[in-house]
């Protein structure tokens, strides 16, 4: 696989992780799984991650998610920062895949899109987050496994149908500029 990094990428991750931290407090809380909540955030990640690759993926899961919970926490949770930065990484190693760029975000790339957000997120969030918690805070595990399924869950639904409509908008627009720049 071939990694690009240039101006757009640098770009990307500038003002993908702007909004990123912007959309820290835009939520709708799991009543009754605690710090745990609904995040479009996690939609444009992973609408990033998917048109720019694991680079821009992951550093804006990083840099955007350790910022978010600075200036709206006071302080960062690394254990759920670093599987930002994983889920963003892996949705991004498929970002030619689905095509997003080139107009071709059809209904197989879709699929494959979602599929993989899925297992990022299981990666991230069920695997990742509850072993740092357990590790750095020492929290209990049964706490920590509870928060990162619904945080699983919850990523998901909502990357399911913004980060699909992102995608598909986004697909849509980038190809005809696209042909039009090749037309000058």
């Amino acid at each position: 696989m071939k990694l690009k990094f240039g101006i757009k990428e640098v770009v990307a991750i500038g003002i993908g992780t702007a909004l990123f931290v912007a959309l820290t407090e835009v939520q709708i809380p799991l009543g009754f799984i605690p710090n745990t909540a609904l995040q479009p955030r996690a939609a444009l990640l992973a609408f990033l991650a998917a048109v720019f690759g694991p680079i821009v993926g992951g550093a804006v899961g990083l840099i955007g998610h350790a910022l978010g919970d600075a200036l709206f926490y006071g302080s960062v949770w690394w254990s759920w920062v670093f599987p930002d930065a994983v889920f963003g990484i892996l949705v991004g190693l498929f970002a030619a895949k689905y095509a997003i760029k080139d107009g071709g975000f059809d209904k197989k790339a879709i699929v494959l899109f979602n599929v993989v957000q899925v297992i990022a997120n299981a990666i991230a969030w069920i695997v990742v987050a509850p072993l740092l918690d357990i590790v750095i805070y020492a929290e209990p595990a049964n706490k920590v496994f509870a928060q990162g399924f619904w945080a699983f869950l919850g990523n998901i639904i909502i990357i399911a149908i913004l980060g699909t409509l992102l995608g598909v908008g986004y697909s849509k627009i980038g190809a005809k500029s696209s042909s039009l720049s090749k037309e000058d």
